[in-house]
């Protein structure tokens, strides 16, 4: 059976889609954008501060699932320049205390709402 994650201290989806779904001991995050919670506006500017915004919402996400960050299996980036790779690394890596996830990372073309980073994930709960 499915169980629906959401969250206040995350963005509200912006499409059809949840914040988060737990099947079987397993969270499956929504991609996740530099998206205030508390303004709903896009964090832009700076790439690091982008990541930070879009490293806390799924924090939240997957402590809302009753998880941790220490959990998480796997991981998405999507970034509009490969040129922030190293910034996003670093920001990235401060989440995790123990060892990071597996993960891949892809430049696209866009990002819904003008983003320039995007990561989703899947954690045990």
């Amino acid at each position: 059976m499915k169980t629906v994650v959401s969250t206040k201290n995350a963005p509200a989806a912006i499409g059809p889609y949840s914040q988060a779904t737990v099947h079987n001991g397993v969270v499956y995050v929504s991609g996740q954008l530099p998206i205030d919670p508390a303004s709903g506006e896009l964090v832009t500017g700076d790439i690091a501060k982008q990541t930070h915004m879009v490293m806390t919402n799924l924090a939240a996400i997957i402590e809302a699932a009753g998880s941790n960050m220490d959990n998480v299996l796997k991981a998405t980036i999507l970034l509009t320049d490969m040129g922030h790779f190293a910034q996003v690394n670093e920001v990235y890596a401060s989440f995790f205390t123990g060892t990071p996830p597996a993960r891949i990372c892809y430049q696209v073309t866009a990002l819904p709402k003008g983003a320039e980073v995007e990561i989703d994930a899947v954690c045990a709960v």
